[in-house]
C-alpha cells in the first residue's frame, strides 16, 4: 500500500503497515493502489463519507494530542474539563496506554517506518497544523505511529521552536529538492528565471530543519550537494550557514533568527506561481509546499514574467525583495519653500565680501532670486509638518553668503567637469575612520580609531577657543564685536583635538551653522562637541552596541544615528532621549542620511537593503533591494527626487523615491564604494571607493533616460541601461589613497579625503 501523509504519496514496503493495538490506518477508498481495508476506529466514523471521516479523525487526533500535553504538564483539571467537553471520557485508557495512545498525524510526506519514535504525537500534530490548512485539498489519510511517552525530549511548544518541526524523512530531502530542480529546469525559459528564486530560501530552510532535528550527517550531505547551485551573491550567507552544524549552534544565532522571524519575499508573476503550485499539488510534495507556506511570502503580480536580468538586479538582500505594498505610501520628496531673505545690492558684493561677515550693515534690497522656490512644490511636505528650528541672524547671513557663492557657481556637465582637490591624511597611523567637511568648506574633521576627533581649518583663519571665565567678565557685552572679543588669540591653531570617546570613532557630522560637531563611536555613544570651546557638551546614550554612523539634519537641531543594534534613532540636540526609533532592518545599520527637506531619513544596512523612514510618524515608507553586499554610503539628489547608494559590491545604484524603483546601476568600481556626493545642481554624481579612484557620472542623463509608469512600479519590470560606461564622465586615481569622503563646495569644486595607505 502507499503510505499517504498530507497528500504526498511515496511507495513503501509492506512493513509500513503496523499491527499494534489501537492504531488507526485510515485507508483512502479512492486510492489507486487498492490498499488494506481500514480497521474499525475507536470512535465511530461514518464510512459513507470518507472525506468527513478523515476530517473527524484529524480533529480527534489533535484533541488526543492536547490531552496528552495537559496530562504531561500535570494540568489534570484542565484535562478533565476538556475530556468532558469533547465527550472523550471513555478514552482515558487509550491516552494512558504505555505503548500506543492514539494516532499521530505525520507532518509531511515521510515514508520513514521509525519516524514515530523520533517525535511525540504532540509535536507531529503541531508540525502538521500548517499543512492541513494550506494544502487546499481534501484531507488525506494519516499514517499511524505509536506514541512514545518516555522517549526523547520533545520540542518546546512555542512558535519559535515549532518553526522547524520534523517534516518527514530527512533522507528524502535531497530527492524532493532535486525533483523540484528538475521540474524548474524543464519549464519554459520565461518562467524558469522566476521560479529559480525559490531555490535559495528552500535550501536554507531544509538545511536548518535537518540541523534542528539533529540529522547532522544528512544536513552536511545536503549542504555539500546543493550549495553550489545557489546564486553567487548569497555566498557570504552560505558561509555563515555552513558553520551551523548542530542544534546548539542555532540558539542565539542572528542569521538563523533573521530567517525564522522574517518571511523571505519573492515577487513572481501569476502564471509562474500557478505552474509551481500545480506541480507541487500533482506530486503531492508537501515538504516543499509547507516551507513555501510557512517561511516564504510570494508577492504575485499580473503580467509578463520578469527576465533573469530584471530579477537579478532586484535580488540579493537577506530577506528577498521588498513587498510591493511596502513602496506604495505617499512620499513628500519635494523641497521646502526657502524663507525670503533680503540680499545686498549686486554692486556692493565685492565690498561686502571684503568686510568679511558683516553684510548686515549694508543697505538691503529685496532680490527676486532671494528664495529658491516662490511657489510651493506640489510634492513638498507642509512647512509645518515637522517642527524646524527658526533661522537665527547668523543663519540668514550664511544663506546670503551661500546665494552669492551660487551666482559664481560653475555649471557642470559632460563638457564641464569639476576640478578635484584631494586632502590626503599622511602618517595617519591611528587609523582614519571618518571625515566630514562643513557646508562652506572652511573646516574638515577626522574621526580616528584611537578614539580621537581632530578638526582642521582649511582656510588661513585659525581655530580659536573662548577665553577663560575671568577674562570674559572683563568684556563689554554691549559692544558690536563682542563675538570677536570673547575669542582667545593665544589658543589659535590650525587644528584641535577632541578627547572623550573610549573606542574608535566611526562617524562625524558638522552642524549646518558650523557651531557643533557630532561623533559616534564603538563605545555606543554619540557626542556633541562645541566648535567654540572645543569641548564635549553632551553624550547621548541610547544604543547598546557600536554606533556606525550619525548625521545632522540639513536644518540643524535634529540628528540621526544607526549602529550594530539594527536600530536607527532620531535625536534632538536638546533631548537626551531619542525622539524616534526606526526598527526593521535585519542587520547592522551602516549609514544614515537625512532627506534635503528633513522630513525623511534613509538608512543603509548590512542586510543589503535601504529603508526610507518618515520622521513624523516613524513609519518605513520605502524599502529598496538590489545591492549584493552591505551598504556603506547614501546621497540624496539636491532636488530630493532621487537617492544614490554604494556598497561592498562596488556598484552604485540610483533610486526614484516617488515611484519606489531602481532606475540606474553604475558599474566601474572594483571595491567597496565609501563616498557619494551630488554636485550642487545635481548634474554630476561623484563616487569614491576603496579601489583608490574617484569617478564622475552624468546624473542628468541617468535620470532623464528613465521612463517610470504605474505598471513598472507595480511589477518591477525595470529595464536598466546595459552599459553604464556611457554615463561615466571621468575616472581619477589617487596615489594609494582609498577615498572615504567627497564634498562639493558651493562653487562646485569637488573635495575628496582619505588616508594614504603606503
Amino acid at each position: 500500500m502507499a503510505a499517504v501523509q498530507d497528500g504526498s504519496i511515496e511507495p513503501e514496503p509492506e512493513n509500513e503497515i503496523k499491527t499494534e493495538t489501537s492504531n488507526e490506518v485510515l485507508g483512502n477508498p479512492g486510492d489507486a493502489s487498492g490498499g488494506v481495508p481500514p480497521t474499525a476506529p475507536v470512535a465511530a466514523v461514518a464510512t459513507e463519507k470518507p472525506a468527513a471521516a478523515a476530517a473527524d479523525s484529524t480533529e480527534r487526533q489533535t484533541l488526543l494530542a492536547v490531552l496528552q500535553f495537559l496530562k504531561k504538564s500535570k494540568l489534570f483539571e484542565s484535562e478533565e474539563i476538556l475530556r468532558r467537553e469533547a465527550g472523550l471520557l471513555n478514552e482515558i485508557g487509550d491516552s494512558q496506554g504505555s505503548g500506543a495512545g492514539g494516532a499521530g498525524l505525520g507532518g509531511g510526506g515521510g515514508a520513514e517506518p521509525e519516524s514515530g519514535d523520533a517525535s511525540s504525537l504532540l509535536s507531529r500534530v503541531a508540525g502538521a497544523a500548517a499543512t492541513a490548512q494550506s494544502a487546499n485539498a481534501t484531507p488525506a489519510p494519516a499514517k499511524v505511529t505509536p506514541v512514545v511517552t518516555g522517549g526523547e525530549d520533545q520540542p518546546d511548544v512555542n512558535v519559535v521552536l515549532a518553526a522547524y518541526s520534523q517534516q518527514g524523512d530527512p533522507v528524502l530531502y535531497p530527492v524532493y529538492y532535486s525533483g523540484l530542480k528538475r521540474f524548474i529546469d524543464s519549464v519554459l525559459d520565461c518562467h524558469r528565471a522566476e521560479l529559480s528564486q525559490v531555490f535559495y530560501p528552500l535550501f536554507v530552510h531544509m538545511y536548518l530543519e535537518l540541523v534542528y532535528n539533529q540529522y547532522e550527517k544528512e544536513a552536511k550531505a545536503f549542504f555539500d550537494k546543493f550549495h553550489g547551485d545557489q546564486e553567487c551573491y548569497y555566498k557570504d550567507d552560505l558561509r555563515i550557514l555552513s558553520g551551523l552544524t548542530k542544534k546548539e549552534h542555532m540558539k542565539g544565532n542572528e542569521t538563523l533568527l533573521d530567517f525564522r522571524t522574517s518571511k523571505f519575499v519573492l515577487r513572481i508573476s501569476r502564471d509562474s506561481y500557478q505552474l509551481l503550485k500545480r506541480h507541487l499539488q500533482e506530486r503531492q510534495n508537501n515538504q516543499i509546499w509547507n516551507i513555501i507556506q510557512e517561511h516564504l511570502y510570494i508577492d504575485i503580480f499580473d503580467g509578463m514574467p520578469r527576465s533573469k536580468g530584471q530579477i537579478d538586479s532586484m535580488s540579493g538582500s537577506l530577506a528577498g525583495e521588498a513587498k510591493r505594498e511596502a513602496n506604495k505610501a505617499k512620499v513628500f520628496y519635494g523641497l521646502l519653500k526657502e524663507p525670503e531673505i533680503e540680499v545686498p545690492l549686486d554692486d556692493e558684493d565685492e565690498e561686502a565680501e571684503n568686510e568679511e561677515g558683516k553684510p548686515k550693515k549694508k543697505k538691503p534690497k529685496k532680490d527676486s532670486t532671494g528664495s529658491k522656490s516662490k511657489k510651493q512644490d506640489p510634492n513638498a511636505p507642509q512647512q509645518s509638518r515637522i517642527p524646524l528650528p527658526e533661522l537665527k541672524d547668523s543663519d540668514k547671513l550664511d544663506k546670503i553668503m551661500n546665494m552669492k557663492e551660487a551666482t559664481k557657481r560653475v555649471r557642470l556637465g559632460p563638457e564641464s567637469l569639476p576640478s578635484i582637490c584631494f586632502y590626503t591624511f599622511l602618517n595617519a597611523y591611528q587609523g582614519l575612520t571618518a571625515v566630514d567637511f562643513t557646508d562652506d568648506s572652511s573646516l574638515v574633521a577626522g574621526g580616528f580609531a584611537d578614539s580621537t576627533v581632530r578638526v582642521w581649518s582649511v582656510t588661513p583663519k585659525k581655530l580659536r577657543g573662548v577665553k577663560t571665565a575671568g577674562d570674559l567678565s572683563l568684556i563689554d557685552k554691549d559692544s558690536d564685536d563682542v563675538l570677536e572679543r570673547i575669542m582667545d588669540e593665544k589658543t589659535a591653531s590650525e587644528s584641535k583635538n577632541l578627547y572623550g570617546h573610549s573606542g574608535p570613532v566611526y562617524g562625524i557630522s558638522f552642524s549646518p551653522d558650523r557651531n557643533y560637531l557630532l561623533s559616534c563611536s564603538e563605545d555606543a555613544t554619540v557626542r556633541l562637541w562645541s566648535l567654540q570651546t572645543f569641548t564635549c557638551l553632551v553624550g547621548y546614550k541610547g544604543h547598546n552596541y557600536p554606533v556606525w554612523d550619525t548625521q545632522f539634519s540639513p536644518y540643524g537641531y535634529y540628528f540621526i544615528s544607526g549602529g550594530h543594534d539594527r536600530v536607527a534613532r532620531l535625536w534632538a540636540t536638546d533631548h537626551y532621549q531619542p525622539l524616534r526609533i526606526f526598527s526593521g532592518h535585519l542587520a547592522d545599520i551602516t549609514c544614515t542620511r537625512f532627506h534635503p527637506n528633513s522630513n525623511y531619513v534613509a538608512t543603509g544596512s548590512a542586510d543589503r537593503t535601504i529603508r526610507l523612514w518618515d520622521v513624523l510618524n516613524g513609519n518605513c515608507v520605502r524599502i529598496f533591494t538590489g545591492h549584493k553586499g552591505p551598504i556603506h554610503c547614501l546621497a540624496f539628489s539636491p532636488n530630493g527626487k532621487f537617492l544614490a547608494s554604494g556598497a561592498t559590491d562596488g556598484r552604485v545604484l540610483l533610486w526614484d523615491i516617488g515611484h519606489g524603483l531602481m532606475i540606474g546601476e553604475l558599474k566601474g568600481h572594483t571595491d567597496t564604494v565609501y563616498a557619494l556626493k551630488f554636485s550642487r545642481d545635481g548634474e554630476i554624481l561623484a563616487s569614491g571607493s576603496m579601489d583608490n579612484t574617484v569617478r564622475l557620472w552624468d546624473a542628468t542623463k541617468a535620470f532623464d533616460d528613465i521612463e517610470t509608469d504605474d505598471f513598472t512600479a507595480a511589477t518591477g519590470h525595470i529595464t536598466l541601461p546595459e552599459n553604464s560606461q556611457e554615463l561615466l564622465l571621468g575616472s581619477y586615481m589617487t596615489k594609494s589613497t582609498p577615498v572615504i569622503h567627497l564634498h562639493f563646495t558651493r562653487r562646485n569644486l569637488l573635495l575628496g579625503a582619505g588616508a594614504y595607505n603606503p
